[in-house]
């Protein structure tokens, strides 16, 4: 079986803050900023809703593409989540047990 790896961006409740990581595990990391079990800055400003993702199949890829994304302006990344979810759902509620 082949590794992925997801490039994703969340947001708070109130779609004000944007947090984009790269993970191997998206249910396991989503999980653990929902949980805040460590102090950063998804705890601190309550960063919980997942409302974009990629799957890549190489961890340079992904990483590249986590800085790609990073560097961008707010308006770029709102565009790009709106792509992919106009509605700002939380995608982790579809598959995340």
């Amino acid at each position: 079986m082949e590794k992925v790896y997801f490039v994703y961006i969340m947001t708070n409740q109130y779609n004000r803050v944007l947090y984009t990581g790269v993970t191997n595990n998206l249910d396991r990391r989503v999980m653990e900023h929902q949980a805040k079990t460590t102090p950063s800055f998804t705890s601190r400003y309550n960063v919980d809703k997942l409302v974009y993702y990629e799957i890549i199949e190489e961890i340079n890829y992904a990483i590249d593409r986590e800085k790609q994304i990073k560097s961008w302006s707010r308006k770029k990344k709102l565009d790009l989540i709106e792509s992919m979810n106009p509605d700002w759902s939380d995608l982790a509620e579809g598959f995340i047990n």
